[in-house]
């Protein structure tokens, strides 16, 4: 086992008291929150997602979950982007993010629950993490073209470093033409579900060596005063006003994110023109919010119906 994936379960069981938006209502719940350890122990999905590969690396495909016709109609349905965290580093996969991906489709979304190269992968790091999200979204292009998704209906949801994805892949059609990570005609993505997401990379860069903040520098090749670009071409909050709804879903005692950061991004993409709001859940941690669970469950729901309103 690394000494980054050890770290972070270690901070998964623990507590820490988050500073942040006044909570709305939600289940009561133990005082212990969810570890990564139970999360990971939680069963499978009985069915697995159609497995589509879009390119060539073994780590490049991603799942493809379609609603049950008899519940939901024939489509085409609402598509949910899923991009899961784990720092960016290889340790962690998408796995973990089928639970959720299989709930979002009985709620009547198409899912596209994505791999992507990672810290640790051949490849992983700058820019191929970046690009190989961006292609993993457009790889839908194609799948319309046999299966009932609708690309005027694309939203992202991503969980801790994938929520930072999600944010950045929003926003990637306001990259300048001569970025590395700039594509012709990327897909529009029409909002964002952020779940523990990691919303300023140049602050949460900061914090102890071997942590999920010391993955930063690592995945972005450098501090923000070598590398000013790179940061301002994938931090959400340096890409603000992202142009399109935005929900963020946070546990109140999260060690991993702490809600405050949250709030932060929140109150600067609504001061900036966006759409945006923070859900926080008391009692609840860093995990609770990427699996269907009595502390996030309703809130996931509201979220969901939010972002399309």
């Amino acid at each position: 086992m690394s000494i980054h994936k050890l770290l972070f379960l270690l901070w998964s069981g623990s507590l820490a008291l988050a500073a942040g938006a006044e909570p709305v209502k939600a289940p009561p719940m133990s005082p212990k929150t969810l570890s990564w350890s139970e999360l990971d122990a939680m069963p499978y999905p009985a069915k697995p997602g159609q497995r589509i590969p879009y390119g060539a690396s073994a780590a490049k495909f991603g799942e493809l979950r379609l609603p049950d016709a008899r519940r939901h109609g024939k489509g085409p349905y609402p598509v949910l982007v899923m991009i899961h965290g784990g720092c960016w580093l290889a340790d962690y996969d998408y796995a973990y993010f089928t639970r959720l991906a299989a709930w979002v489709t009985e709620q009547g979304w198409a899912t596209w629950n994505i791999e992507y190269r990672r810290l640790g992968d051949p490849g992983g790091g700058w820019p191929n993490t970046f690009m190989d999200v961006g292609e993993a979204a457009d790889a839908l292009y194609v799948i319309a073209k046999t299966d009932p998704v609708d690309l005027k209906q694309v939203y992202a949801a991503g969980h801790s470093a994938g929520g930072q994805l999600a944010l950045w892949l929003a926003s990637r059609a306001k990259l300048a033409n001569d970025s590395e990570l700039a594509r012709s005609e990327p897909l529009k993505i029409r909002g964002v579900l952020g779940l523990a997401a990691i919303t300023d990379l140049a602050s949460y860069r900061v914090g102890p060596a071997d942590s999920c903040n010391a993955s930063v520098d690592r995945l972005l090749g450098g501090s923000p005063e070598q590398e000013p670009r790179r940061y301002a071409e994938t931090s959400p909050l340096a890409r603000l006003p992202l142009g399109v709804p935005q929900v963020l879903v946070q546990g109140a005692l999260d060690p991993i994110v702490p809600t405050a950061g949250v709030q932060a991004y929140v109150d600067a993409a609504v001061r900036a023109g966006d759409a945006a709001s923070l859900v926080v859940l008391p009692g609840a941690g860093h995990f609770e919010p990427a699996v269907p669970h009595p502390a996030s469950e309703a809130a996931l729901k509201q979220a969901l119906q939010r972002l399309r309103q």
